[in-house]
């Protein structure tokens, strides 16, 4: 029998891991995207846990993960939704410079593939997309993502503060920014 991810379009992936395909979003995911941002606990860090209602996963935040630089992430080999990476320029900074973000259900947490996705995603930045850094950045307390973001190689650069309009429990703490240079990914693999 064939698995869920073996009948994506080859166009729609971007990338594999062992445990992973990581593809493009489509219109079809609004409803494991509806699910995922209305987990308290996997919006905690980011909204307080607030539900996001379901006009707007479709009227906004499917069609900017639909835009790009998003990929929905399966599990292998049933093809079941685990949430997401992004690998993307952001406005402002150097275009060598990518930010590295991930956002997966909870019952995903702690089985490592955060870090698996996170690692293929470095490793496509340096290797075929021409990064001279990868950052990616969270909440001082999320310390789940800080590890992550250790696991994967990227270290400590700075601590900073954001004007939140709602401010949500230890946002006073300020966001941590974390980043690989492509000189200490090349060393690491030499």
């Amino acid at each position: 029998m064939p698995t869920a991810w073996a009948n994506v379009p080859p166009v729609h992936v971007y990338l594999e891991t062992e445990r992973l395909i990581l593809r493009r979003f489509t219109e079809s995911d609004a409803d494991d995207l509806f699910a995922l941002d209305n987990d308290p606990d996997v919006m905690r860090y980011l909204n307080g846990g607030a539900p996001t209602p379901r006009e707007v996963i479709d009227e906004r935040v499917l069609p900017r993960l639909i835009a790009g630089g998003f990929f929905a992430a399966l599990e292998k080999p049933a093809g079941r939704f685990l949430g997401w990476f992004h690998l993307r320029t952001v406005e402002g900074r150097p275009p060598d410079e990518l930010e590295l973000g991930y956002r997966l259900r909870k019952e995903a947490w702690g089985r490592g593939f955060a870090t698996e996705g996170s690692v293929a995603l470095i490793d496509k930045a340096f290797a075929e997309l021409g990064a001279g850094r990868v950052f990616a950045q969270t909440m001082a307390v999320n310390l789940g993502s800080r590890r992550v973001m250790e696991k994967c190689g990227l270290r400590f650069a700075r601590t900073f503060q954001v004007d939140w309009p709602d401010p949500i429990e230890g946002s006073e703490q300020g966001e941590v920014e974390y980043e690989l240079l492509r000189s200490a990914w090349e060393a690491a693999r030499s």
